[in-house]
């Protein structure tokens, strides 16, 4: 990341907040980075109505489930492949304790949670459902954070 991307993440999040960003792995926080830059094309390209502010938050923040330590590129490359291909083998390994299964699966719920001890409900509600399957009801910022998140 460079210096601009540092002045970026700043410039959009808190202290305490910058905390858990960091915390995750450097190739979750260039995705999250690139989520946000997303974000803000399709907030600048006239999408009215939207907090932009608001998205760009959850777009930093939207994977912080997932932490330094909890898989290498090559675990989550693992995950990734054995939860698409093979789902009852994931099942299986999920239900025998895999952390890595497990933090793949879950990484929004956990995200959700961190952001509610620190006060952020209305981002903790958007980032659990990041990954849910799509509703009717599901929130026009809900849905372009997910668009900004496949695209990248």
């Amino acid at each position: 990341m460079t210096g601009d991307d540092h002045k970026y993440i700043s410039a959009h999040l808190s202290a305490q907040e910058q905390k858990l960003f960091f915390a995750m792995d450097l190739v979750d926080q260039y995705h999250s980075l690139r989520v946000a830059y997303t974000i803000e094309r399709i907030a600048i390209e006239g999408k009215q109505g939207i907090d932009r502010e608001f998205l760009i938050r959850c777009a930093l923040l939207h994977d912080i489930g997932r932490v330094k330590g909890d898989m290498s590129i090559y675990g989550k490359v693992f995950t990734v492949l054995i939860t698409a291909f093979f789902p009852k083998i994931a099942d299986s390994l999920e239900l025998k304790g895999n952390h890595m299964i497990y933090i793949y699966r879950h990484h929004a719920e956990i995200g959700a949670q961190k952001l509610q001890k620190i006060g952020l409900y209305k981002e903790a509600k958007i980032i659990a459902k990041h990954h849910s399957k799509p509703s009717d009801d599901d929130s026009r910022e809900l849905r372009l954070l997910r668009i900004a998140d496949d695209k990248n």
